[in-house]
């Protein structure tokens, strides 16, 4: 008999458009594998049982009365918990939002709804979004399905160790710094970070509103186009989303899949030529470069300077922006509210409330961005620090004058255990030095596994230019073709 917890998510479309498994069938092995695995690995922190059944029963039902439904109907997603869902608890792993509700979908969840998808639950996240380890969610951390004494990347952890431990077949993430593809790097996983403003903010929880991107999260890359196609495109309830066609995605993955690139050009960057990298992730990395020529790509070096000021811009932006956002949450209108006993002021009570509510991770960075954007030092600190991002978006506009896509790999090291570099935010940000460039940009990247360092997973990264999201499709896909995708260890449940 199919395990369909196995299968890929273009699999399941398959045998579910045959009607060789209902989506009932296919939900509920699922939700057996999530109640088998995941109090060791505790991708979830909410599972909603229930009403995916239903809604797995009313797919079967349309299927059976002949009604015209899309490709990935009947096939289960996670959604990191960043993602407002009606109904269903949305915490961003914190306590200052714990047991909240939402009364509205954000638009990401409308969409996979209306592709009559089936959500799972939420995943476990850094709070707020804030890390690259998932060890600052509020509610304990995820475990690597590789190795469950490391961490399984940040801050979407959740979503991508859901995927590698065979609980759901894809799931959503959100990339402010690397999110999506870190995650997707140690887990030997795939993530994707669309164009900025290629998919929809609206009910994304904000952390850093100018490098917020919502992705899909899957193990293969035509299932992370399958999904991508799903969730992009235009929403006039969001500023910033770009009205403009949406790349075909998954007909870009499905001709990489053929393993031809001749005539794709490949930019290596100079500056990621691997100091501080772990030599086993750069030598899976030229590995990967060499299969790639293989198929008849070609390989052009390119300087971009400005990468190397990438880490220190970031963590004046986005920090910045955190502080403007968070202000939001004062204990007054929803969520957690402590000190309320009628003898203090409002003031005390958002104060308390702010400091039973949020972890040391978001007070760092709430404290970095209101520092920086206070008077006197606003020109010296984010004003600097936007300079700095003009010019990497320079970088790569000239980068992409000579190339198709820029390549690296997706993390300078491997899944390092539990509690490693907490005592070091410096070396937890280095986590993201490789992907943070793209997003100060606003460009689409992506991280395909391509091999194993010390028997843990490796990510490939590839970087195109704005509003071309299907280049790296294609390429990913010819790099998975070369290379095949990795399986994890069976997880030891005793």
């Amino acid at each position: 008999m199919t395990d369909a917890t196995r299968l890929t998510a273009a699999d399941l479309s398959r045998h579910l458009g045959s009607g060789d498994l209902s989506a009932e069938e296919v939900t509920r092995a699922h939700l057996d594998r999530i109640a088998e695995v995941d109090g060791k690995v505790h991708a979830f922190l909410h599972v909603d049982g229930d009403n995916a059944i239903q809604k797995a029963r009313d797919i079967d039902r349309a299927r059976a009365a002949g009604e015209e439904l899309g490709p990935l109907a009947g096939v289960p997603i996670a959604i990191k918990d960043v993602i407002a869902t009606k109904g269903v608890p949305t915490t961003c792993a914190s306590k200052i939002l714990e047991g909240w509700r939402p009364p509205y979908d954000a638009t990401l969840m409308e969409r996979i709804n209306g592709a009559g998808m089936v959500m799972l639950g939420k995943t476990n996240m850094d709070e707020f979004a804030m890390g690259s380890s998932t060890e600052y969610s509020a509610y304990g951390p995820t475990n690597n399905p590789w190795d469950l004494g490391r961490i399984p990347g940040g801050s979407g952890g959740g979503s991508a160790a859901a995927l590698a431990a065979y609980e759901a077949p894809l799931s959503i993430g959100t990339d402010t710094g690397g999110s999506i593809r870190q995650p997707g790097a140690v887990t030997g996983t795939v993530g994707a970070k669309p164009t900025y403003g290629g998919t929809s903010r609206y009910g994304l929880v904000a952390f850093s509103s100018s490098l917020d991107t919502p992705g899909p999260c899957a193990r293969t890359v035509e299932d992370a186009a399958l999904l991508h196609a799903v969730i992009a495109g235009h929403d006039p309830r969001d500023s910033t989303s770009i009205d403009a066609p949406v790349p075909d995605v998954v007909a870009a993955a499905r001709q990489g899949k053929t393993g031809d690139l001749t005539g794709v050009k490949l930019g290596l960057v100079k500056e990621f030529a691997g100091e501080g990298a772990e030599p086993g992730v750069m030598a899976a990395f030229r590995d990967s470069v060499d299969a790639l020529v293989k198929l008849g790509a070609e390989v052009v070096e390119v300087s971009c300077p400005h990468f190397l000021y990438a880490l220190p811009a970031y963590y004046l932006i986005a920090p910045s922006e955190c502080s403007s956002n968070l202000a939001r949450f004062d204990g007054v209108r929803y969520g957690l509210r402590v000190g309320d006993d009628g003898n203090r002021s409002l003031e005390e009570v958002m104060s308390l409330t702010r400091e039973a509510g949020f972890g040391p991770e978001v007070k760092r960075r709430i404290i970095i961005g209101t520092y920086a954007l206070s008077s006197g030092y606003y020109d010296a600190y984010y004003g600097q620090a936007q300079k700095v991002r003009t010019l990497i978006t320079r970088d790569f506009t000239s980068a992409f004058e000579k190339v198709d896509v820029l390549v690296s790999p997706t993390t300078p090291f491997v899944a390092f255990p539990f509690g490693s570099r907490t005592s070091d935010p410096y070396q937890m940000y280095l986590a993201d030095l490789y992907t943070i460039p793209t997003n100060l940009y606003g460009g689409p990247a992506i991280s395909v596994p391509c091999g194993l360092s010390e028997g843990l997973p490796v990510g490939f990264q590839i970087m195109a230019p704005t509003l071309a999201d299907d280049r790296m499709y294609r390429v990913g896909a010819a790099l998975e073709s070369a290379l095949g995708t990795l399986t994890p260890p069976e997880l030891e449940l005793s």
